[in-house]
């Protein structure tokens, strides 16, 4: 599967799995806060698949994991569990958008 596509599968999963779990969670703002986390997320997929690094892919994923979450993390004072959550996230993708991609 092209990478670009397999990255942006990923970025879909990655973003509804986040969304899921924050819905019992109170927000002054929820729409916003559950829209802003899914695009943040599939943001992730999305970048993994289009960059091709001279780095493994997990290492990519750490590293688009990371960088991708932390305006979110220093916005919402939030940073464990969003920068632990883009590291996993960007981790898994990483490693299947290199191993699965073409």
């Amino acid at each position: 599967m092209p990478r670009i596509l397999l990255g942006t599968i990923c970025g879909l999963v990655f973003g509804t799995i986040v969304v899921l779990t924050m819905l019992p969670m109170e927000f002054p703002d929820k729409a916003a806060a559950l829209i802003g986390a899914f695009v943040s997320r599939f943001g992730i997929g999305f970048v993994i698949g289009s960059a091709k690094l001279p780095i493994p892919g997990w290492a990519a994923g750490l590293l688009f994991g990371l960088l991708l979450s932390l305006p979110d993390a220093v916005i919402t004072k939030a940073y464990f569990p969003i920068i632990v959550l883009g590291l996993i996230g960007g981790l898994i993708i990483g490693f299947v958008v290199d191993r699965w991609g073409i």
